[in-house]
């Protein structure tokens, strides 16, 4: 079985963790059930009966001032991801352009090799070319060849024909012979300038390339960093109008009505609780029993550079295993995505982080996700989960949400199904999230959160979902 690249972590361990904490880790996730209200005592309500407030204009103001400064939030996040996904972008681009110059490096090295065996032809064959001009114009004396052309009679005179007629084919084959050998070694000299230059035009690619991913971190580390002082403010703004909100609630619908919608939460929240805990808790014992799916996985991942690696580090040894092909139903193999993505509820988002073997460390940003020490964290990103998801059915993902939108089969979303992938932002630039059915969706969102399971979001999803299995 391949080696598995460093930050992985056992499988069995991750789903047994995700199990322990469900309970303390989901309940955020769950999605369908809100924030706890306010539960009051039988005091409460008792001295509050009868009690409620004419304010009604006054909550239906302070709702729209909460949802218009949640809608400015979540345009700075959407901006902020849209830069976070550009860097994972140049650095799959530049790793494509380290391949190249690999493989341009290669053919020169071949081109040098055969320069240098034609050389040694062109030198054999003058060589054997002056030997022969040695044989046949030596000094003459009274044993030379020329002496013997020079013999009078028939006999000596055919002699003397044959003999020309054969030396003049030996030049004939000797020059032929010396001009091949000169053809060839030109052939192979201009192949060898090509190949050279092929290899230093690849190299510059990739320099290139490596600029882009740099200045692509330093852009979004920049973005990060201006969008904080507007966020805090914008923040605060929405906890003043949530804390008016809470308040004029409270004079409206009357601790009675408070205390009935808390039972209700607390009932559903139980309810989605035990039930999101029980399917996490499946999928992670199928995962971990899954040896094929992590053997792929390993198989995809053996041999490739680190999706955050920006050095001019040569590529790791590749193992000459033959990689497994995936053996099921295409609803068995989407079980199997599934649950390997479902196996890692609970584990910590970190910007950057995630291969096909499992959670890894993220990258620095100079903003948020240093804030939440991503760069320290084994976790994943939205895009890193979908590779880890896929690897496990054969299937290979660039790290960016933008090419994962280009691959596969669109459909619209509105007919969406279990295992598609769903997109926001442009071209799916901005984030990514597996669907597991019945309006549920399973992500790893933001820095300071967990991989968990939430409604479909529609607003600023992609018009079409992305089907791998067919």
């Amino acid at each position: 079985m391949p080696g598995k690249r460093q930050g992985g972590l056992p499988r069995v361990a991750l789903g047994l963790l995700a199990c322990g904490v469900a309970l303390m880790m989901l309940a955020p996730g769950a999605g369908a059930v809100p924030p706890p209200p306010a539960n009051p005592s039988d005091n409460d309500i008792a001295a509050a009966a009868g009690q409620v407030n004419n304010g009604v204009a006054e909550v239906g103001s302070l709702i729209n001032d909460v949802a218009s400064v949640e809608q400015q939030l979540r345009q700075l996040d959407s901006d902020v991801a849209i830069k976070r996904e550009a860097v994972n972008k140049a650095l799959v681009d530049l790793q494509s352009a380290r391949a190249e110059a690999d493989t341009a490096a290669g053919a020169e090295s071949t081109a040098q090799h055969a320069l240098t065996e034609s050389g040694a032809a062109v030198v054999k064959a003058r060589a054997a070319f002056d030997k022969f001009a040695v044989q046949v114009y030596m000094i003459p004396g009274s044993n030379s060849m020329v002496n013997y052309l020079s013999g009078d009679g028939a006999e000596e005179s055919l002699n003397r024909a044959q003999l020309l007629s054969a030396v003049s084919k030996a030049q004939d084959s000797t020059m032929q012979d010396l001009q091949r050998a000169q053809v060839r070694r030109a052939n192979a000299d201009s192949v060898a300038r090509r190949a050279k230059q092929a290899a230093d035009a690849a190299a510059a690619a990739a320099e290139t390339k490596k600029s882009a991913a740099e200045n692509a971190v330093s852009i979004a580390t920049a973005a990060v960093n201006a969008q904080q002082a507007q966020r805090a403010a914008l923040t605060q703004q929405r906890n003043v109008a949530q804390q008016r909100l809470d308040g004029a609630r409270q004079k409206v619908v009357g601790l009675q009505g408070q205390r009935a919608a808390y039972l209700a939460w607390d009932e559903q929240r139980r309810e989605e609780e035990v039930a999101a805990a029980a399917a996490a808790a499946a999928a992670a014992v199928r995962a971990a029993a899954d040896a094929e799916s992590r053997d792929r996985a390993a198989e995809l991942g053996d041999g490739q550079r680190s999706h955050t690696d920006l050095d001019d580090s040569p590529p790791p040894h590749r193992s000459l295993s033959v990689p497994t092909r995936p053996v099921g139903t295409p609803a068995q193999l989407i079980e199997t995505v599934i649950d390997r993505a479902m196996s890692q509820l609970g584990v910590t988002y970190s910007w950057g982080g995630g291969n096909e073997d499992g959670p890894t460390k993220g990258i620095h940003d100079g903003g948020v996700a240093d804030r939440y020490g991503d760069y320290n964290k084994i976790g994943f990103d939205c895009s890193g989960l979908m590779v880890y998801a896929f690897a496990g059915v054969g299937i290979d993902l660039p790290h960016y949400s933008g090419y994962q939108y280009q691959m596969g089969t669109k459909v619209p979303v509105a007919q969406r199904a279990r295992g598609d992938m769903l997109f926001w932002g442009p071209n799916g630039s901005e984030h990514v999230a597996l669907y597991l059915g019945d309006g549920k969706m399973l992500e790893a969102p933001e820095s300071g959160a967990v991989v968990r399971i939430t409604p479909v979001r529609e607003g600023g999803i992609m018009p079409n979902a992305i089907r791998l299995i067919t």
